[in-house]
């Protein structure tokens, strides 16, 4: 919603104060300005960029627009699931931890919180990495560090829309110039006509100039930097796994790993210790309790 608003304001502010100091709005409409920057623009974008990175820009965009951050269910979600695996590795073997981490859409643990699973490369990750606790030779420093690599590089990955998007700001302004000289060039064929048809050729031609610096700064610009904004609250989720998996590997009983990884979340979004309570260990727990009844009542 808030791009919406910014958007409007953006528009009622540019076309209602040029209206007001006396311009006529409708000179600003110059389709084929418009086009030769905005082809040409896009034209650009394509050949710089893999097919990957173009519909992932595509997935991005929508994702700015929709505000599509983790919200507070998200994060008890992934505590949740966390805490119970952790739970299992503490109480159970690895034959019976390994069914949940193989085949997580099947795993009744990570059904109970649709939300992780909703993203698979969240899910893979947390799989992998408990997979590594429950072989059990690797040293907590070691999985940190090949956790950060990771992270790095899935960040950069998620990155690339936003800095696809930013060199095509940066490049704008000057394709506006290249639609402004066409323009020229175009009104330097036609100086043999009155004065009121070559003043509208050349205000038509300076609207090259002022299209490209306005879609620049005006558009493109802050919709690269509200994917990624978006993007790396996105990215927080992993984060918040390392934290927790790191502590309970250095001997923190799974409560306490929790905490570790609630601190992680920015202080705005981030749990009360109550409601992670509620919602992770309690909760958990009820399951147990309900699973173990269910059980006696098919015997």
């Amino acid at each position: 919603m808030a791009i919406f608003i910014g958007m409007v304001i953006v528009f009622a502010s540019l076309l209602g104060g040029f209206a007001a100091m006396g311009g006529h709005v409708a000179v600003i409409w110059q389709p084929w300005e418009f086009v030769i920057i905005g082809g040409t623009a896009i034209g650009t974008f394509i050949i710089a960029n893999s097919l990957k990175t173009v519909r992932d820009t595509g997935r991005a965009s929508v994702e700015a627009i929709l505000h599509q951050v983790p919200k507070s269910r998200d994060y008890l979600d992934l505590l949740g699931v966390l805490y119970m695996l952790m739970r299992e590795i503490r109480s159970k073997g690895r034959n019976e931890v390994e069914p949940h981490i193989d085949a997580p859409t099947e795993s009744e643990i990570f059904q109970r919180f649709p939300s992780v699973l909703a993203r698979p490369e969240l899910t893979q990750f947390v799989c992998d990495y408990v997979r590594l606790m429950v072989i059990g030779n690797a040293r907590p420093h070691e999985i940190e560090a090949l956790m950060d690599e990771e992270i790095q590089t899935h960040r950069r990955e998620k990155l690339k829309p936003y800095q696809a998007l930013m060199v095509v700001a940066e490049a704008l302004p000057a394709l506006g110039i290249v639609a402004a000289v066409l323009g020229v060039i175009k009104a330097m064929g036609a100086l043999d006509q009155s004065p009121q048809l070559l003043g509208s050729l050349i205000g038509a031609a300076l609207v090259g100039t002022f299209a490209g610096i306005f879609l620049s700064y005006g558009f493109v610009g802050p919709l690269a930097q509200k994917i990624k904004n978006v993007r790396e609250h996105q990215m927080r989720l992993y984060t918040i796994t390392k934290q927790t998996l790191i502590a309970y590997m250095n001997g923190a009983l799974p409560q306490i790993a929790l905490e570790h990884g609630r601190k992680a979340i920015a202080a705005g979004d981030r749990p009360s210790i109550d409601e992670v309570e509620s919602e992770t260990i309690t909760a958990s727990s009820r399951g147990a309790a309900n699973d173990r009844a269910a059980l006696q009542g098919a015997a």
